[in-house]
C-alpha cells in the first residue's frame, strides 16, 4: 500500500473529527473540517447505520492515520503489542507514542508529525548524541534527544522555537528550552497518553 498523498483533511472529515495533521492550520478558521465536517464524497452527508464491525474499523483507522501509519506497519505493531507482556491495546499506544518522529512532535519540535516525520528523515535530531534518520525509531526511558546545532540556525526552526514555552509537554517527556535538549523520563501510561481512541475495539478487529 503506497504513502496518501491526497488532502490530508479528508481523512480528518472520513474519520469525523480534527486529527490535527496540519498543524497550527487545524487550529485556525482556515482549517476544512470547520467549513465540511461531514464525511466526503457524494453521498458524506446521508446518514448511515454504522455496524459493530464499522466502529472497529473506523477507530483502528482513525488511530492509524493520527499517527501517519501505513496498514502492514500498523498490523507489525499489533503483532507486538500482544506479544508484549500486559494490555495489549495499552502496549499499542506505547509504541506509537515513543516512536521518534511522534517525540519530536509532542515536544513541540515540530507542529505535526508528519512534519515531525520529515524533520527526522532530514537527519535534524539526535538521540543520546547520534544521528537518528528513521522516524520509526523506538526512543527508551532515559533517552536524549535533541536538535542538531546547524538545525538551530535554520530560519525554520526559529520560528517553531519562538513560539515553544515547554508548557502542554507530556508529563513523560520533559524538554530544557535553553538548550532544546529533550529527554524521556519513562514509557507512558494508558493516562498518560492523550489520544481519543478506544484501544478496546481496535484489539476486537484484529481478534476475529
Amino acid at each position: 500500500m503506497a504513502r496518501y498523498t491526497g488532502p490530508v483533511c479528508r481523512m480528518c472529515r472520513r474519520e469525523g473529527e480534527k486529527l490535527f495533521l496540519k498543524g497550527a492550520r487545524c487550529l485556525s478558521d482556515k482549517c476544512s473540517f470547520n467549513r465540511r465536517s461531514y464525511i466526503p464524497g457524494e453521498h458524506g452527508q446521508g446518514r448511515k447505520k454504522v455496524s459493530e464491525y464499522g466502529l472497529q474499523l473506523r477507530e483502528k483507522q482513525k488511530l492509524r492515520r493520527m499517527y501517519g501509519i501505513l496498514e502492514a506497519q500498523f498490523a507489525r505493531y499489533f503483532v507486538l503489542a500482544e506479544k508484549k507482556r500486559g494490555i495489549t491495546g495499552e502496549n499499542l499506544l506505547q509504541f506509537l507514542e515513543t516512536r521518534l518522529d511522534n517525540v519530536v512532535y509532542r515536544l513541540q519540535l515540530a507542529s505535526s508529525r508528519r512534519e515531525a516525520r520529515q524533520m527526522v528523515r532530514h537527519g535534524f535530531f539526535q538521540v543520546n548524541g547520534k544521528k537518528v534518520n528513521i522516524p520509526s525509531y523506538q526512543v527508551k526511558a532515559g533517552d536524549v534527544i535533541q536538535l542538531k546545532e546547524k538545525a538551530l540556525k535554520s530560519p525554520h526552526f526559529k520560528g517553531i522555537l519562538e513560539d515553544n514555552n515547554g508548557q502542554n509537554i507530556p508529563e513523560w517527556l520533559e524538554l530544557d528550552t535553553n538548550t532544546w535538549v529533550g529527554r524521556v523520563k519513562n514509557i507512558p501510561s494508558r493516562e498518560q497518553i492523550d489520544v481519543p481512541i478506544q484501544e478496546h475495539l481496535i484489539v476486537e478487529l484484529y481478534s476475529r
